[in-house]
């Protein structure tokens, strides 16, 4: 009944931290502006801790979502984050709390509407 099978822990099967990607492409179901997608980048920080876990993990995981790779690696690294997924959509605590964060919050869709 051990742990180290777990999807909780934070190395992959050959014993490595596992590393943070940039998320793969994808598409929002409807086209939105720019500022459409940081008004609800906003809203989602700010309902975030609401939803459950520690604040000090939220406030880990926004500044990681914020900062370059190599960064964010760090971040979620000092804090003790566990990704579940390297495009840090789910992430765990060191005491099992999940964290689920948008694609929308880590990466900018293919049908951004560019405005000129």
């Amino acid at each position: 009944m051990g742990c180290s099978g777990s999807s909780l822990n934070k190395q992959d099967k050959s014993g490595s931290v596992r590393k943070i990607r940039k998320p793969k492409p994808w598409k929002f179901p409807r086209p939105v502006t720019w500022s459409q997608l940081v008004q609800m980048r906003d809203e989602f920080w700010d309902t975030a801790p609401h939803h459950g876990g520690k604040k000090e993990i939220w406030d880990a995981i926004h500044a990681a979502a914020e900062a370059d790779i190599e960064l964010a690696q760090a971040i979620i690294n000092s804090a003790g984050v566990i990704l579940h997924k390297p495009d840090m959509t789910v992430c765990y605590d060191e005491g099992g709390t999940k964290y689920e964060i948008p694609r929308y919050v880590l990466s900018e869709p293919t049908n951004l509407i560019q405005l000129s």
